[in-house]
C-alpha cells in the first residue's frame, strides 16, 4: 500500500518534519506530575505548583496550578524566632511543621481537584544555614507530609551537599540549567537574591546580597507588610555613608560559592543600618540602592536576564536595577515570577527519584555533583 501526501507548494518541508518528528517524541514521552512546595525566608507564604513535566524532555513543562498560602501571624512568629529554640524543640517544631504542609497540600489537591500525583518535593522552610560549620536545617518533615498527604515525598534537599562539603545553597540553578539556559542570566529576588549563569562551560550561581528579608523587615516598622511598588522608599533619602558600608561588606569579596542565611543578615546588616539610619524611607531608599549596586557588579550591559521572586513587584528596585546595570528588563510571566522557585524544587524531585544530578559542585562547591534528597513513602 503506498501513500501519497499532498504539500502546499510554500511549505518548508525541513522545518515541517522537523516540528513533526519534535511532536511526535513529545507525545510519546512519559508524563511525571508533581507538586513542588516552596517557603522562602522573607515569609510571603508557601508557594505550590501542579505540574507537569515529560520524561527527560523537561523544557516542555506546564504549570497547571498555582497557589501561595499565606503565614498566619503565629505562624511568621513561630519561623521567625525558631532559630533560637533548643535542639529537642526545633524536632518538635519539624514535626508540627510538616503536618502543617501536608494540611496545606490536602486543601491543594482537594481544592484543585488533582487526580495524578507522581510525587511532592518540598523545600521546606530554613531555620539554620551556616555551611562553614556544617550545619543547615530546612523543616518540615517529609515523614509527616507523606503519612498526611498518602503521596511519595521528596524533601531534605540540601543535607547532603553541606556533608559533602558544599554550602547546600543554591539550589535553583540545575533548573535554570534544564529549563531556561537560552537566558544568560537568571536571577531570583527573594528574601535573598541569587544568580546562575554559565561561565567556562560550567553553571556557576551564588547568593548576591539580601532584598525582602531586610526591605520587609523596616517596612514591618512602620506597619507595612511590605513597602508596595517601593513608594516608602522613594520618600526616602540616600544616606551614602550606609551605602558605604553597606557595599564593603566582607561577603561580597568572597569568591563563588557563597550563600547567605538570616544569621548574617542578623549581625552584619541589621546593626549596622540601626546605628546610621533611623528613618524608615531613608533606610528603604538606600537599601534598595544597596541591593541594585550589588546586583549590576554581576548583570551590567546584558538584556537576557530572567528575573524572578517577590521582588519583581518592587517597582522602583527594578528601575535601579535597570538603571544601575545600563539594561531594559523585560519582565517575565506573573506565573513564572511567583512559582519559579517551586517549580524548580518539583523538577529536583523529578532528578531525585531518578537518581540524576541535581546537585551541582560547580555551583555549591561540593566535593562531587550528587542527587540529593530524602524520599519517603507514605
Amino acid at each position: 500500500m503506498i501513500f501519497v501526501i499532498f504539500f502546499d507548494k510554500d511549505i518548508d518541508f525541513v522545518t515541517y518534519f522537523q516540528e513533526t518528528f519534535v511532536n511526535f517524541t513529545i507525545m510519546n514521552k512519559k508524563e511525571i506530575f508533581a507538586i513542588g512546595v516552596m517557603s522562602g525566608t522573607s515569609l510571603d507564604g508557601i508557594d505550590l505548583v501542579y505540574v507537569k513535566f515529560l520524561k527527560n524532555e523537561y523544557s516542555f513543562f506546564e504549570i497547571i496550578h498555582a497557589e501561595t498560602v499565606s503565614y498566619t501571624t503565629e505562624w511568621k512568629q513561630v519561623l521567625q524566632q525558631a532559630m533560637h529554640l533548643s535542639s529537642d524543640a526545633l524536632l518538635d517544631l519539624d514535626v508540627l511543621y510538616g503536618k502543617h504542609l501536608g494540611s496545606v497540600l490536602v486543601d491543594f489537591i482537594s481544592n484543585y481537584k488533582i487526580t495524578k500525583i507522581d510525587f511532592i518535593a518540598s523545600h521546606g522552610h530554613t531555620i539554620l544555614h551556616q555551611p562553614e560549620e556544617g550545619i543547615t536545617l530546612q523543616i518540615g518533615s517529609g515523614v509527616e507530609i507523606a503519612k498526611i498527604t498518602q503521596q511519595k515525598v521528596v524533601s531534605d534537599f540540601r543535607t547532603q551537599d553541606v556533608k559533602l562539603g558544599g554550602q547546600g545553597a543554591p539550589l535553583v540553578p540545575i533548573g535554570d540549567e534544564l529549563l531556561f539556559s537560552k537566558y544568560d542570566y537568571c536571577l531570583n529576588l527573594g528574601g535573598f537574591s541569587n544568580i546562575s549563569f554559565k561561565k567556562n562551560n560550567e553553571r556557576i550561581a551564588f547568593d548576591i546580597c539580601p532584598v525582602n528579608i531586610v526591605l520587609n523587615h523596616y517596612a514591618n516598622k512602620i506597619g507595612l507588610e511590605y513597602d508596595v511598588d517601593g513608594n516608602i522608599a522613594t520618600k526616602g533619602a540616600l544616606n551614602r555613608s550606609l551605602l558605604e558600608k553597606l557595599n564593603t561588606r566582607a561577603f561580597y569579596n568572597k569568591e563563588a560559592p557563597k550563600s547567605l542565611g538570616l544569621e548574617w543578615v542578623q549581625q552584619e546588616i541589621f546593626p549596622l543600618i540601626d546605628v546610621i539610619e533611623e528613618d524608615v524611607s531613608s533606610v528603604l531608599r538606600t537599601f534598595v540602592a544597596h541591593i541594585a549596586i550589588q546586583i549590576s557588579k554581576i548583570i551590567k550591559d546584558s538584556d537576557s536576564v530572567l528575573i524572578t521572586g517577590g521582588g519583581v513587584f518592587n517597582s522602583f528596585l527594578m528601575q535601579e536595577i535597570e538603571n544601575y546595570s545600563n539594561i531594559k528588563i523585560v519582565q517575565a510571566s506573573d506565573t513564572l515570577i511567583n512559582y519559579k522557585e517551586a517549580l524548580i524544587f518539583a523538577l529536583l524531585g523529578v532528578l531525585k527519584i531518578d537518581n540524576q544530578i541535581n546537585c551541582l559542585k560547580s555551583v555549591t562547591g561540593a566535593h562531587k555533583n550528587h542527587s540529593s534528597g530524602v524520599v519517603c513513602l507514605p
